[in-house]
């Protein structure tokens, strides 16, 4: 894949190999071995050019980063141009897991009129947002440093909209999304199909007071032979 002008490789082909693949816009080429922990920080080695730092073009939008700090990932693209489409204005959306920008930002730039709170526990991804929106001319976004179930405890703004874009037990920060959900309002909930427990959508609902019903659930991309990434738009209500 091509991530601004670095080309990222899931397989090492050397280093020899890789010096070829220098051209045209190719600054950059990288191995990427893995990406872990709670900031989803990449493993990555670079087998020839100089440097990780880029600048990337996606649904009308530039995103600044670090390829050695910040993840990128192009099944995505989709799914953000999907969401831009779908805010409406006047709504106030949550990024409930905003990294740098990766939906917060489509999203502003299409409805200016519509209000972001961009919420993630790594404080180096919320500067690098705060970046990103100052090269893409956003000022609808309100950045925040901190576990989401946290904030959620104290948060005095309701959203129309939220955005739970952990993919891996999300079931876990259901009760802080509806916390943060007003009375009516649609949640966009990513998860992996094989891991689903659909109980637990049930009843964090029913603890917070909640009815609900799907509006949609969409495939978003491959993310294993056998499982999909996808987003279950959930429409609940008091």
């Amino acid at each position: 894949m091509i991530i601004g002008d670095i080309l990222v490789l899931r397989k090492n082909p050397g280093r020899k190999r890789a010096q070829r693949m220098l051209k045209g816009k190719i600054k950059t080429v990288c191995f990427l071995k893995q990406i872990s922990g709670k900031k989803r920080k990449p493993e990555i080695e670079v087998l020839a050019g100089d440097g990780l730092k880029t600048i990337h073009r996606e649904a009308g939008c530039l995103f600044e980063l670090d390829l050695s700090k910040f993840m990128w990932s192009p099944g995505n693209r989709r799914e953000r141009e999907r969401m831009q489409g779908l805010v409406k204005p006047g709504e106030t959306v949550i990024d409930m897991f905003a990294g740098i920008g990766y939906w917060s930002i489509p999203i502003a730039k299409a409805c200016p009129e519509c209000r972001i709170i961009a919420i993630d526990i790594n404080p180096e991804a919320i500067r690098q947002l705060e970046r990103n929106c100052q090269l893409n001319g956003i000022s609808n976004i309100s950045a925040r440093v901190g576990d989401c179930r946290e904030l959620a405890k104290d948060l005095q703004d309701r959203a129309d909209r939220i955005i739970l874009g952990w993919i891996f037990r999300p079931e876990s920060f259901l009760d802080a999304a509806f916390r943060m959900l007003k009375p009516k309002g649609i949640i966009h909930f990513h998860y992996l199909d094989r891991f689903l427990q659909e109980e637990e959508l049930k009843r964090a609902a029913e603890r917070a007071g909640y009815s609900f019903r799907i509006l949609s659930d969409v495939k978003v991309k491959q993310y294993s032979p056998r499982t999909y990434h996808r987003v279950m738009d959930l429409e609940a209500w008091k």
